[in-house]
């Protein structure tokens, strides 16, 4: 039954496969051009054309499925951390396992890419075309910030996300705080606490496996005292902290689906044409996985990391698009970061495309048994 869905999901991408091979094809020429690499185009075989728009035109409809559903769930429909998680054992379903390939091998593909010719003078061109952002990195993101806590500031009723609900008046004006410290380098220290100090209320409110959702705001807290401070973090860059605060929290919100997807069932139900017909179950799992790769390409190597961080922008842009502006304002850190890893040219490191799976597959292991670890320790939950 599971491989039906699958050859479903073969048929439905068929209707839109010629269009996307003439988009990538032209878009390909359009990139390398600006990049003043066009001659570097020629010398790629019809073939080898051929097989990149459709390995690229594979991960856009992956981002075009899993988009639907990144709209974080306890946003919008009821949940219960507490509650035991689907066993380990069901969750590595046949149908995991095959997703799971499809996307170490679309990965391993990627590194492949970047180590040719082709992907060489592609990051040239992404070079090029975002250099004029990157040295307004910091602006963005401070403005960003500003923005979000002021919205929610303005709402009143929210700790740091939607569902953290609060009724003290004091929170809100702790938010307009943190916006206001956006104005001066000085200050961002200030802000930094600020926002440690609402994580700290969320745990107090909420407990601390509802706040491991988050850790992306203890990233931002990190990026604005190392920036505030112009200070690193064992070597690591400010953004490079608010990077890996993203992929910690996009992996374990990917692991939630497949703990939880019945959380995300009765929203379905209401937006039925999300699934594009395909079962909730398996569709929820191959929306985790597809979170899942992408987070983990903004750890790995520059062009397969400004290119995972672009894919997901799409995935979160277009879930925007679903359900409106409380979705807006909830990812707009994140969208913010992500932003600022597509066009950030460091750290430019080499690895070997068989790395990939490697690490990967490692990473999935670890957010696993941290997932199911701490939900068994805190609530005491069987788990196997």
């Amino acid at each position: 039954m599971q491989f039906h869905f699958v050859n479903k999901i073969l048929l439905e991408l068929n209707a839109s496969i010629v269009l996307q091979l003439w988009l990538i094809e032209w878009g390909i020429r359009f990139l390398i051009a600006r990049g003043g690499a066009a001659a570097m185009y020629e010398p790629v075989s019809q073939l080898n054309r051929l097989a990149i728009a459709v390995i690229a035109s594979s991960v856009i409809d992956a981002v075009t499925l899993s988009s639907r559903a990144s709209a974080h769930v306890k946003w919008f429909a009821s949940y219960d951390v507490a509650a035991t998680p689907r066993a380990l054992l069901d969750v590595s379903s046949s149908a995991f396992w095959l997703l799971v390939g499809c996307s170490l091998i679309g990965g391993w593909t990627l590194c492949k890419l970047e180590q040719t010719t082709l992907g060489a003078a592609l990051l040239r061109s992404m070079d090029s075309i975002s250099i004029a952002l990157r040295s307004r990195t910091e602006e963005l993101l401070r403005a960003a910030t500003a923005a979000f806590f002021i919205a929610i500031g303005t709402v009143g009723t929210f700790i740091l996300t939607p569902e953290l609900k609060t009724d003290s008046a004091a929170i809100s004006w702790l938010q307009f705080a943190i916006a206001l410290g956006m104005f001066w380098r000085a200050t961002l220290i200030f802000s930094a606490v600020g926002i440690v100090t609402l994580f700290g209320v969320g745990i107090v409110s909420y407990g601390a496996f509802h706040m491991m959702d988050y850790p992306i705001f203890l990233g931002v807290a990190g990026y604005l005292a190392l920036t505030g401070l112009r200070r690193e973090f064992f070597g690591l860059r400010p953004l490079d902290v608010a990077r890996w605060a993203t992929v910690i929290t996009l992996m374990w919100a990917s692991v939630e689906k497949w703990a939880y997807p019945e959380w995300t069932f009765p929203l379905l139900e209401l937006h039925p044409t999300l699934t594009l017909g395909l079962d909730p179950s398996f569709y929820m799992t191959l929306a985790g996985i597809a979170e899942f790769g992408l987070a983990f390409t903004l750890l790995w190597t520059p062009l397969v990391r400004r290119l995972g961080a672009l894919m997901l922008l799409a995935m979160f842009i277009s879930a925007v698009l679903e359900f409106g502006k409380l979705d807006a304002i909830g990812h707009l850190l994140i969208v913010a970061i992500l932003v600022a890893i597509a066009i950030d040219d460091e750290p430019r490191v080499a690895r070997p495309p068989l790395l990939a799976p490697a690490f990967y597959s490692g990473a999935m292991l670890a957010i696993l048994a941290a997932y199911y670890g701490a939900h068994s320790w805190i609530f005491g939950a069987a788990t196997g």
